[in-house]
């Protein structure tokens, strides 16, 4: 668990969450920065993907903040990467006549994350 250094989070607390088996991390002194981070990140995971599913357990709860988070860095755009995605896969993308027209022999295709909640898309050469 992540949290900044607010008066709201006692020592009492910490030690509950660590007897839970969870680590607690505190944001560093005089980083304002650091805690807009880690706010960003837990609004887009709450929006984005736990408004729309309900965690069985805390096992499913893992494996859908997992799946999230692959799709989340693998799968999506992010604006400040001019859009870009932070870990694109290793597959070139053949060159066009024009951007907005598919290259010859492909076709789009797309891939469910989290049960279909969102998608991911990527060129396939169609079968000749």
């Amino acid at each position: 668990m992540l949290h900044d250094r607010d008066s709201i989070y006692s020592q009492e607390l910490d030690k509950a969450v660590t007897q839970v088996g969870v680590r607690v991390l505190r944001s560093p002194v005089r980083a304002p920065m650091a805690n807009a981070f880690c706010e960003r990140l837990g609004g887009s995971l709450r929006r984005k993907c736990l408004d729309f599913l309900i965690p069985r357990n805390e096992r499913h709860l893992r494996m859908i903040v997992k799946e999230w988070g692959i799709h989340y860095n693998r799968g999506r755009p992010h604006c400040a990467l001019g859009p870009g995605i932070p870990e694109p896969s290793q597959e070139r993308v053949p060159a066009s006549d024009h951007r907005h027209k598919l290259p010859a022999g492909y076709r789009v295709g797309k891939t469910p994350v989290l049960g279909g909640l969102h998608h991911e898309y990527h060129l396939v050469k169609e079968a000749a």
